[in-house]
């Protein structure tokens, strides 16, 4: 048998995108420059600066893998990554191929989630496109765009479903029924994700990948004194986003700016001068990887702590798939200790001792949290 750490593993969970949209000046291209410390986006206040998607990487913060890190006195700590692309501004008439909108459509229809980013924040200097600022008409505005791009996709697929149905093709009835109930939601200016479809339909129209199907996250992009409170505007774009039983996340792009440029020490006097715990580009990776519906385990380690990304209801050959595909092959066991127990005994040997530790087989789903190590014939 063999135990981990190889180099370059062939991941399976890697490739899943937060699309980054927002109307012209919200203050979207300079929150992706800092949720990647990256000056890729040129953030200058402009609309359609943007015009090829703009691909990078953030970490996750995990306070749970620094506390295992330091248990096992790790030489290096890996965190989990989430990719965010940053989708050129998009304007009322999109769905009519307005502006860049028949790209822009197209590039969110290949990410997996999506973060709005809605201007709270007024300032003379940057113009709004639509020359007041409203949050919640700037929400309505793009999601109305989405709306009307899968209504007229799911209007043209209907006429073949409802042939199909006809023609008893397998699976017909179930589309049929999902798009009825869809289209009903559409042509009343509601997302498709609110439609209530058993799994036989949802599956049935998942290869459309409609636009707003997507989860989706609110970032309330605000001035720097409204990070810890937020305004009245941020409460309207609650309230809007409760409707939906959606998320809205407070950040400040102009505070994240200014992180990006200070030492680490100095950025938590920052922040705590500002009356928040966190960054909101923290506060933002973490929820998106909620939204994304992954979950965390952990490999920890003198050498390294490691945290992996894995779907929810995966299994313990799976989990180990995502280090190496010979993990997943050649599986025989995980030797399983949750994270806070782990912690608790203070080392591998102890938990052990303590019975905290478990064998798993391959039918073992993962929990959130899990710090495995795995057995394998190589």
């Amino acid at each position: 048998g063999g135990s981990c750490s190889r180099p370059e593993p062939r991941t399976r969970c890697r490739g899943l995108q937060t699309g980054l949209v927002g109307l012209p000046n919200v203050g979207k291209s300079t929150l992706f420059n800092a949720l990647t410390q990256s000056g890729k986006a040129e953030a200058a206040n402009f609309p359609f600066c943007t015009i090829e998607p703009n691909v990078a990487r953030a970490k996750v913060p995990d306070s749970r893998l620094d506390e295992l890190a330091a248990m096992a006195k790790s030489e290096k700590i890996v965190p989990e990554m989430i990719e965010y692309v940053d989708i050129a501004g998009l304007i009322k008439g999109a769905s009519n191929g307005e502006g860049l909108g028949n790209k822009f459509l197209a590039n969110i229809r290949n990410t997996d989630a999506i973060v709005h980013v809605v201007r709270c924040f007024e300032d003379d200097d940057v113009i709004h496109v639509d020359g007041s600022v409203d949050p919640v008409r700037d929400v309505d505005t793009i999601q109305l765009e989405l709306v009307f791009a899968d209504l007229e996709q799911c209007e043209k697929r209907m006429v073949r479903v409802e042939k199909d149905a006809r023609g008893k093709v397998k699976g017909a009835e179930q589309e049929k029924s999902a798009l009825t109930k869809i289209i009903a939601l559409l042509q009343d200016g509601k997302p498709a994700r609110l439609a209530e479809l058993d799994e036989k339909e949802a599956a049935a129209v998942k290869s459309l990948g409609l636009l707003s199907k997507k989860p989706i996250l609110y970032a309330a992009n605000v001035s720097e004194e409204d990070l810890s409170g937020g305004n009245a505007m941020v409460e309207k774009l609650r309230e809007f986003a409760a409707e939906t039983n959606d998320q809205v996340v407070v950040v400040s792009a102009q505070v994240e700016e200014e992180l990006n440029s200070l030492e680490p020490d100095e950025r938590a006097d920052y922040l705590e001068s500002l009356g928040v715990a966190e960054s909101g580009t923290d506060t933002l990776a973490r929820e998106t990887y909620k939204l994304l519906g992954l979950r965390t385990y952990f490999t920890c380690g003198p050498q390294e702590t490691h945290a992996w990304t894995i779907r929810q209801g995966w299994t313990a050959p799976q989990a180990a798939g995502v280090i190496h595909t010979d993990f997943e092959e050649g599986f025989i066991k995980a030797e399983t200790i949750y994270y806070a127990d782990l912690l608790e005994a203070g080392s591998e040997e102890d938990a052990k001792s303590k019975g905290k530790m478990r064998i798993e087989g391959k039918d073992y789903v993962v929990q959130e949290g899990d710090v495995m190590h795995f057995r394998f014939r190589s």
